[in-house]
């Protein structure tokens, strides 16, 4: 069966800080510190961070054609406001449908801008980002969906001088979308390509990817890579294991283009909360889930903690604590032993859309669900910080699921965990 051999990444450099002593016979000692400053805890390092949406204008902008001044003035709204809930990380997604929120030569502009693919909005979104979190002492990483082109499957849609009309043979139609094939390898060095733009241009903290590789399952539908797999697959036992050695060379290339650019740049993952059930595989988590994102998203994400290929890993456990299928209480230790012994900081996502949701079960109607989760993380020292889903919540807050977070947790500032 072929593989993608496995590379060895060395360790990156972490920063420690020191204390300088001097010398005894310069200077007589210091006075002693006050029991107070003796007793001070030593500052607390954690993630908490909060991911800014753009498609399809779900977080900001708050919808398309507002002035080049309005749409700062809510990206910077909601900058301030996790300056104000002592949050120290954003992920702003830039790149939502192979598009672009900084002016790239790979893609056109973001429709989510202006309203129209292609159209400039007049400053730049990224630079702008990065440059006032900073500013507030936040961490910007930014959020890239790999392949996904758009939300609809008429191609004559996208701006003429799109890449996907340029070269249709990249596309797949599915589930009422369009894709690039993740099986080409052209596909995947233009991915690359647009991506380390960024990367080159804006000393951003961190690459980060979310849950969409492979496409999730539609019923009745099927991925159609039928060419790609003929031309490429030859050494593969099954298509499945050909599809996550795909994702497998995206991850790992991805993350040696980054050291290789811009080595202070940490690269992320956030995906689906669930690896595999044990049903399915002894290794995997004590979980229903309907969907796994070894075998459905063909993201072997487990692996890639275990390998150290990623400095960290966002698992979205988007459940409540007691849910049967998919048990946050039984989700959040099983991804902490997975994590125990590698280089990869794990991260939990929380998923505070739901909280106060009446679709949702009783237990997001209380407010301190979420609180819950965190107080569950601390018996877990491989859980090193959480990302909250999403800003628009953050803002709204509509039950107060997030004050309650606040109150209970983050009281005193921390620095991002690395």
């Amino acid at each position: 069966m072929g593989r993608l051999s496995r590379r060895a990444f060395g360790l990156a450099a972490i920063s420690t800080l020191t204390t300088a002593s001097g010398s005894a016979s310069a200077a007589p000692a210091a006075p002693a510190a006050p029991a107070a400053l003796a007793r001070r805890p030593r500052a607390v390092r954690e993630m908490r961070g909060v991911w800014i949406a753009s498609v399809a204008n779900r977080d900001w902008p708050s919808r398309t054609g507002l002035t080049a001044a309005q749409q700062r003035a809510e990206l910077i709204a909601h900058l301030d406001r996790a300056v104000a809930d002592r949050l120290n990380t954003v992920m702003l997604q830039v790149r939502p449908t192979a598009d672009a929120l900084w002016p790239s030569p790979y893609e056109p502009w973001s429709q989510y801008l202006t309203g129209t693919q292609g159209k400039a909005p007049g400053w730049d979104p990224l630079g702008t980002a990065v440059r006032e979190a900073h500013h507030r002492g936040l961490e910007l990483h930014a959020w890239f969906n790999p392949y996904r082109i758009a939300l609809q499957t008429d191609p004559a849609k996208l701006v003429a001088s799109h890449p996907a009309r340029r070269h249709p043979e990249w596309v797949v139609r599915y589930g009422g979308k369009l894709y690039y094939n993740p099986g080409l390898p052209e596909v995947r060095s233009f991915v690359q390509d647009a991506i380390l733009d960024a990367v080159e241009k804006y000393p951003v903290d961190g690459v980060h990817f979310d849950d969409y590789f492979y496409p999730y399952p539609v019923a009745g539908q099927t991925f159609d890579d039928d060419a790609a797999y003929d031309e490429y697959g030859g050494g593969f036992d099954t298509r499945a294991d050909w599809r996550r050695d795909n994702i497998d060379r995206l991850v790992l290339e991805t993350a040696a283009r980054i050291r290789e650019i811009r080595p202070t740049t940490r690269f992320g993952i956030s995906p689906f909360g669930v690896w595999r059930n044990v049903a399915t595989d002894p290794l995997g988590s004590s979980t229903r889930a309907g969907v796994q994102s070894y075998d459905d998203n063909y993201a072997d994400t487990r692996k890639w903690v275990r390998e150290g290929w990623i400095d960290y890993l966002v698992p979205q456990l988007y459940w409540n604590i007691g849910f049967a299928a998919a048990d946050y209480a039984t989700l959040a230790p099983w991804w902490a032993e997975v994590a125990r012994g590698s280089r990869t900081k794990l991260y939990l996502g929380e998923a505070l859309y739901k909280a106060g949701d009446p679709a949702q079960p009783a237990a997001w109607q209380d407010p301190a669900e979420l609180s819950r989760h965190l107080t569950l993380a601390k018996d877990h020292p491989e859980l090193c910080g959480h990302v909250f889903f999403a800003a628009k919540e953050v803002s709204a807050d509509p039950i107060g699921a997030m004050a309650r977070v606040v109150a209970d947790h983050y009281q005193q500032p921390a620095r991002s965990s690395r």
